[in-house]
């Protein structure tokens, strides 16, 4: 399968803790700068992909997340501000930033991953377009695949990763096939 491109969560997955960091305070794990040019030099696009509602709250803006994910060179940013209790469309597990980088970019979104480190969000979202999805266990991955598992029992990710590094390499080497 040629892969057209890969989501990726932010907290937990390109770094902190799973908790929110404000953007100026955020860093990188140490392999994930590496990571994300791996997927560039092989000609897959990149899209962030992330809850945010703190945005909401007033304790970050949407220019502040868009900022971040330029400087790491993502594609494009899909950033849900909203709080989970607004019943909006695009918070995860609900599929509408999926569908709006879909319609945007002319998807395939059987033809694309996703990569995080919640089972009930990130895998949720992506099973529900038939997106590839890799479970990494850094941030919240490790509870999620095992105390919280309940919560997305009927789902199995495609790949359960030790970190993004893993989730990306795995990536280019099914891209290959």
């Amino acid at each position: 399968m040629k892969i057209e491109a890969v989501f990726i969560d932010r907290d937990g997955t390109i770094g902190g803790t799973g908790h929110f960091i404000h953007p100026k305070d955020f860093s990188p794990f140490s392999f994930s700068r590496t990571a994300l040019q791996m997927l560039k030099d092989n000609n897959i696009k990149i899209f962030a992909c992330t809850n945010q509602h703190r945005i909401s709250r007033g304790e970050a803006t949407l220019d502040d997340f868009y900022k971040e994910f330029q400087s790491y060179e993502f594609d494009d940013a899909f950033i849900c501000p909203h709080s989970p209790d607004d019943d909006c469309i695009c918070h995860k597990p609900k599929p509408g930033m999926l569908l709006e980088a879909s319609k945007k970019y002319k998807l395939d979104l059987t033809k694309t991953v996703f990569i995080g480190d919640v089972g009930s969000t990130d895998m949720m979202a992506a099973h529900s377009v038939g997106a590839t999805k890799i479970l990494v266990l850094t941030g919240w991955g490790y509870g999620s695949l095992n105390q919280y598992r309940k919560e997305w029992a009927e789902i199995e990710p495609d790949y359960v990763a030790e970190d993004l590094l893993d989730a990306i390499k795995w990536i280019i080497s099914k891209n290959k096939e």
